[in-house]
């Protein structure tokens, strides 16, 4: 399994940012990468892809707040979060796939990283 290292996470106020990265390195170029989060004891919640092709998909949670964006020569995969709310609150993980990109399943994403935490305070 290739190695995925998230970072960013952190705490801030209601209507605050945060910049997470995920480092998924050469071996996971040109494969759908994505962010999901998860709250303890609820399913693993898909946030947004970057498909092989540079297409890009969000739920509608985060339609307008986050940014899922691409930096190829670094191999990193970023998620710019805007406007953060409380029920963001979760521990954000970065995840690719050969299969199907799509968020809706986790199940089809086979390589996650660590995770990283962010808490967003009301």
């Amino acid at each position: 399994q290739v190695q995925l290292e998230e970072s960013g996470g952190g705490s801030v106020q209601a209507g605050g940012s945060l910049k997470l990265s995920c480092v998924y390195g050469s071996e996971s170029r040109g494969l759908c990468v994505a962010w999901f989060r998860q709250i303890p004891g609820k399913k693993r919640e898909g946030v947004a892809s970057w498909d092989e092709h540079g297409l890009t998909a969000y739920a509608d949670s985060v339609r307008g707040r986050f940014t899922i964006s691409k930096d190829t020569s670094a191999d990193t995969l970023y998620l710019q979060m805007n406007s953060l709310q409380p029920e963001d609150t979760a521990t954000y993980y970065c995840a690719t796939t050969r299969t199907r990109c799509e968020i809706d399943e986790y199940r089809w994403f086979t390589n996650w990283g660590q995770g990283t935490q962010v808490t967003v305070a009301s």
